[in-house]
């Protein structure tokens, strides 16, 4: 059971319901003594008739309830029967449970001495002794509360107009308790809530004014509080509201609690009667001067008998005004320009244009051609310029030629002072000779003394222009694709021929070195005027090693050749000269030959032949013979020798056709067209072969053949392409060797090994022929010799057993064996090839024939050149 008081005398909260205590004896007695209707939305401290029937009523009430309990104080019985008629008035049948608790609550407040009707009797006009009055019924009820915590039942009222739920008819009343925020203490913002005065917080505003020494922005500063008191026990709290950018820590700056007098007084504290408007009041050595409060605090002080002095006001800290004239300057003042590029950057971010530039800087000293890199950011206008390194280029590798920024169409003479090219004319305001002046800045909407500066566009930028980087003509040489998109969908450009924009080659400026002095080699001597340390020559590697002997590869060309001279005991030498292709260098060996009285052998060791004619002690390199000039029939000078080349090697012979891009005389294509150009011979030359050809075998020998050509190109063709004529059209020879000298070169070869194991052969052969029909597969005879380390090599073996294959390729292994017996089926012996007994490298085994081929077919020839076909 839960007993409130409002602000309406004697208006009572009873278990959320309504009692209108006063009101209930008022419904009795206004009709003896008022003549008009009592109004409640009259104020209550009016001076109405309504009003002071209520106190009235209500000292009558406490007076009954002090008699009561006066009389019947001696029995506790006789207590609560007096108490009952009261009771009555609320409950319809009231227990002893709650009169017996009336009494005791009654007896709490009588126990000073002083009875109740002696606190509660006041005059209606006093509002001093009304508010005195109130509170003491207002402790009642709180210790009526405290006492009792049991629910009463069903509450009802002898008039039902009396019953119902009152509290929005109290919401807006002054007193009601008024719910806190999380962060404030009780009655200050929210709802009303109809608790006790012991939750009731009065709230005012104070200011403190802290000396600050030192400070050029003044000498104090204005500090702003809150204080709180507390109803329930007299406790106080200081809170400071936080303030943006204060420079000083705020906050709770007193925690709640009881706060002593300052001295002499410090053994008494602070209670509400302490408290008024625009009074200093000091916690703790410090003076806070209270100039304002809410309205709740308003009027429960008004209604406690406390006269409220007249608001003041804070005054304005000066530091803080400070601040705030300075921000409020440094704001531009109307009119403001605005310049929105927002929709351009959601519409061109992450766009670029992209163009190659060339710097042509060649004009100055140092300078060259630099290829240059632009990006033109269609999001905000900016321009970034990167240059190309070049590899080994000498200069210090940049991120950026130009950092990201609005390029100027016309560079300034000089760079601009910090804030001399701005979006906006600012104007500075003079505050004046005053102390503490301010100084602001206001806008300028004439922009007088602005710099115009025009900035490059995209529509500015297209192949074949060139723009000033400040200073720098740079030319716009190509773009990439997606800039050529834009340029074709925006501005409907077609033509984007690229400019080249590669240096020329630069001049080739010729060193000149030294003569040679003739010390060392020519390679050597110029090495040490290329360095200051000289190094040794380093010769083609890569050449060596592709043009190196290897295998049977010799890379090697050999000619046959004789030596020009007028004497007679040289006219008959023959030499052999070998040029190697590796490093081209060329050796001359001369066969010896029995009693000729020259002792032969080599003539020249290999090293470069240097060509004829030239300047021994020269600045330049000297010329040496190089394989393109070898052929049969040309003369060739090897340091003062005169050498006809007669012949060839087949090697070189074949080297040079397959080469025929290095050597031109070895072409077929050359030679057939040069013989093309007797076309009008063709009849003739026909008739000149079909003579020679007698048996009309359609094929001439060599002799005849290289004298009918030569008579009818009179010397259009040299030697060399004579025989590559004559090898191109020439009969192949048969290539089936005859099988007795192959014979006796295997038994030549098993004799020198001691071979003798043939039985076994057979007796193995015998016993893979599973069907007895003599014969075994040509690859099987061939993997058995190899099985019995048969000392014949795989040519030689592979010829002998071609020959004797029959159709099915099957051999018969018996008479195979029998034939290599060479103790049961000998051969006679070859004639030995007599070779002299000294030999080098350079000797040529055996002279070469002079006759290159047997037999040309002119048939084919005529058909090539002339297209005349076989009658």
């Amino acid at each position: 059971m839960e007993l409130f008081f409002t602000d309406y005398p004697g208006t009572i909260w009873l278990g959320g319901k309504t009692l209108i205590m006063l009101g209930a004896v008022s419904s009795i007695l206004l009709p003896f003594f008022c003549t008009e209707p009592y109004q409640p939305e009259a104020e209550v401290l009016g001076r109405g008739f309504g009003e002071d029937i209520l106190w009235w009523s209500l000292c009558v009430l406490v007076d009954w309830l002090n008699t009561a309990l006066t009389l019947g104080h001696r029995e506790s019985s006789n207590q609560v029967c007096a108490v009952r008629p009261l009771v009555s008035l609320f409950w319809k049948t009231p227990d002893d449970a709650l009169c017996l608790k009336i009494v005791e609550v009654a007896s709490v407040l009588t126990q000073d001495g002083q009875g109740v009707r002696e606190r509660l009797t006041f005059d209606p006009g006093d509002l001093s002794n009304c508010m005195q009055g109130q509170a003491w019924v207002g402790k009642l009820a709180k210790a009526f509360r405290n006492s009792t915590r049991q629910e009463v039942g069903s509450i009802r009222f002898h008039d039902d107009s009396l019953q119902g739920d009152h509290s929005q008819s109290f919401a807006g009343l002054p007193g009601g308790r008024i719910r806190q925020d999380c962060c404030e203490p009780h009655g200050h913002v929210g709802e009303v809530l109809q608790e006790g005065p012991d939750d009731w917080v009065l709230s005012f505003d104070a200011y403190l004014e802290d000396e600050v020494p030192d400070k050029s922005q003044g000498n104090y500063r204005i500090r702003r509080y809150k204080i709180y008191f507390y109803l329930e026990d007299d406790t106080i709290q200081v809170n400071e509201p936080e303030l943006k950018n204060s420079g000083m820590p705020q906050g709770t700056s007193i925690r709640r609690q009881r706060i002593s007098l300052p001295p002499p007084d410090e053994d008494q504290f602070y209670t509400v009667h302490h408290f008024n408007i625009n009074i200093d009041i000091i916690f703790y050595g410090r003076t806070f001067k209270i100039y304002d409060c809410d309205t709740f605090t308003k009027n429960f002080l008004k209604k406690i008998g406390v006269k409220l002095n007249p608001p003041g006001q804070c005054p304005e800290d000066p530091y803080m005004k400070i601040r705030r004239e300075t921000l409020d300057c440094m704001k531009p003042l109307r009119p403001y320009e605005s310049f929105d590029t927002l929709k351009q950057f959601l519409e061109y971010d992450r766009k670029v244009l992209r163009f190659f530039c060339l710097w042509d800087d060649s004009a100055t000293l140092f300078g060259d051609r630099r290829e240059l890199i632009l990006h033109y950011f269609l999001s905000d206008d900016t321009i970034e310029v990167k240059e190309v390194m070049p590899h080994n280029s000498g200069r210090d590798a940049m991120s950026l030629f130009l950092q990201r920024r609005k390029l100027p169409k016309y560079g300034p003479p000089g760079v601009c002072q910090p804030g001399q090219v701005t979006d906006r004319t600012v104007l500075n305001i003079y505050g004046g000779l005053k102390e503490n002046r301010v100084d602001g800045y206001l806008l300028d909407k004439y922009k007088l003394g602005k710099l115009d500066q025009e900035f490059y566009k995209d529509s500015d930028l297209f192949i074949g222009a060139t723009i000033n980087v400040w200073g720098r003509k740079v030319l716009l040489c190509d773009c990439d694709e997606f800039t050529k998109t834009y340029y074709k969908t925006k501005y409907g450009i077609e033509n984007f021929t690229s400019i080249p924009c590669k240096a020329p080659p630069l001049p080739k400026i010729e060193r000149k070195f030294p003569p040679y002095t003739g010390f060392g080699s020519e390679e050597d001597s110029l090495r040490s005027c290329i360095g200051l340390v000289p190094t040794p020559h380093q010769r083609d590697f890569k050449k060596f090693m592709e043009k190196d002997s290897y295998g049977n590869i010799s890379n090697t060309l050999r000619f046959f050749a004789k030596l020009i001279t007028h004497k007679c005991a040289d006219v008959d030498r023959m030499f052999v000269i070998s040029y190697f292709l590796s490093d081209d260098t060329i050796s001359v060996f001369e066969p010896i030959e029995r009693n000729s009285g020259i002792t032969g052998g080599k003539f020249l060791k290999r090293i470069r032949v240097k060509k004829p004619g030239q300047e021994v002690f020269k600045s330049e390199l000297s010329e040496y013979i190089k394989a393109e000039e070898l052929y049969i029939g040309a003369t060739v000078n090897v340091n003062g020798y005169l050498f006809l080349l007669l012949n060839a090697d087949e090697y070189t012979l074949n080297y040079m056709e397959t080469n025929s891009d290095m050597f031109p005389m070895s072409s077929i294509e050359l030679i057939l067209q040069k013989l093309k150009e007797e076309e009008s011979k063709s009849r003739e030359i026909k008739q000149v072969f079909t003579a020679a050809d007698c048996k009309h075998t359609k094929m001439v020998d060599y002799n005849t053949f290289r004298d009918i050509i030569m008579s009818l190109t009179v010397g259009k063709l040299i030697d060399h392409e004579l025989i590559t004529l004559a090898r191109h059209y020439r009969v192949p020879k048969d290539p089936c060797p005859d099988m007795s000298v192959l014979m006796a070169q295997a038994h030549e070869q098993l004799k020198k090994n001691t071979f003798e194991n043939f039985e076994s052969l057979i007796s193995t052969c015998v016993y893979q022929d599973r069907e007895k029909k003599k014969v075994l597969p040509s690859k099987d005879i061939r993997r058995l010799c190899k099985s019995f380390r048969l000392p014949l090599s795989d040519d030689l073996l592979g010829s002998i057993l071609s020959g004797f294959e029959d159709s099915e390729k099957q051999i018969n292994y018996e008479s195979f064996f029998c034939a290599l017996n060479w103790r049961i089926n000998p051969m006679p012996e070859l004639e030995a090839t007599l070779y002299t007994k000294e030999r080098c490298e350079d000797e040529w085994l055996g002279m070469p024939s002079p006759i290159p081929v047997k037999y040309i077919n002119y048939m084919r020839l005529l058909k090539d050149v002339f297209g005349l076909e076989e009658e």
